[in-house]
């Protein structure tokens, strides 16, 4: 069922921006502030109920340090 897998991938992309978030030491709220949003709005990035669009994805990859790869990967 393709809606089963967007889900699976939509949670994986959350966990694999918790992971390089905690890895470089930052909260929601200041990864939030960085990129113009609050808290509530990044959270959902992070829960899978989240539309990255290519900005924020490139934004992101520069604030971690890591590729769009380390995110969908």
């Amino acid at each position: 069922m393709v809606y089963i897998r967007c889900m699976d991938i939509a949670k994986k992309v959350g966990k694999n921006l918790k992971e390089a978030r905690r890895f470089r030491g930052l909260t929601q709220k200041e990864v939030a502030h960085l990129m113009n949003m609050t808290q509530q709005q990044y959270s959902r990035f992070e829960n899978g109920v989240f539309e990255l669009n290519y900005g924020q994805i490139v934004e992101l990859c520069k604030l971690y340090d890591i590729t769009p790869n380390d995110i969908f990967g």
